[in-house]
């Protein structure tokens, strides 16, 4: 991430301002460099006489590089890229860039898929992601790395398989067991409460709990490891446990 800004920056600080939008251009289904220096011929189909102009450096298998970024940076190199997918980051990866795509293809999409397989449980990184093109996307196929990176996977995952909702969740921060601080929210009131966990969950989940004095049974909605919140003010989804928390 911290590279990914740095080069955001110098974008944007070292960059002439007078520049303008020329050629279209699109995007490479499957970024990627051979030789540890990313151009903007790696990325972009068509770049001509700009193919050289170098865009950032890759030192392991595979470069993130923020969208907005790339796309001022194509513009002040006469190229004209508009983002259609409105991408937040471009992943470049190690190895021979991919032929041009034909132009005579019809009804092919641009959709993420896994670098590698991955099991149950493992989380996602920058690396294990790469675009490329395909026949169909999921119906819930996701459009931004983003909403996949730092994710767990849900089931395990197959080495070239497209991306989509379904494969991931948000990583598990309360297990079944666990003692939990579940904070009551109404109005300017807040009451919290000791309360042992029954099922996993993630932040943003409804999970039951047990109260471990009166050994009734409440909902809450995961807000970090080892806390939950519920009550009208609670994050949505939360249910509204008063007369419950109250007669603890």
């Amino acid at each position: 991430m911290r590279s990914l800004i740095i080069f955001a920056l110098a974008v944007s600080l070292m960059l002439p301002v007078g520049a303008h939008a020329g050629a279209l251009v699109a995007l490479r289904a499957d970024p990627a460099d051979s030789d540890g220096v990313v151009t903007l011929g790696d990325l972009f189909e068509g770049a001509a006489a700009a193919s050289s102009v170098r865009v950032a450096g890759r030192s392991g298998s595979s470069v993130v590089l923020d969208a907005a970024a790339v796309q001022v940076l194509a513009r002040r190199n006469g190229l004209d890229w508009s983002n259609p997918d409105r991408l937040r980051r471009i992943i470049v990866r190690a190895g021979e860039p991919a032929p041009a795509a034909s132009t005579g293809r019809r009804g092919e999409v641009q959709a993420l898929a896994y670098t590698r397989s991955l099991a149950a449980g493992e989380e996602i990184q920058p690396a294990d992601l790469v675009w490329t093109r395909a026949a169909a996307a999921p119906a819930d196929a996701l459009r931004d790395a983003d909403a996949a990176i730092g994710m767990i996977a849900r089931r395990p995952l197959r080495e070239g398989a497209l991306v989509s909702a379904r494969d991931v969740g948000a990583p598990v921060v309360i297990q079944a067991g666990d003692l939990v601080a579940v904070t009551y929210q109404n109005g300017g009131v807040s009451l919290t409460l000791q309360v042992k966990a029954l099922g996993a969950g993630a932040v943003g989940e409804l999970i039951s709990l047990q109260n471990l004095s009166s050994r009734k049974l409440i909902q809450a909605v995961v807000t970090g490891p080892g806390q939950a919140a519920a009550g009208p003010d609670a994050p949505a989804g939360a249910t509204r446990v008063a007369s419950r928390i109250a007669r603890r």
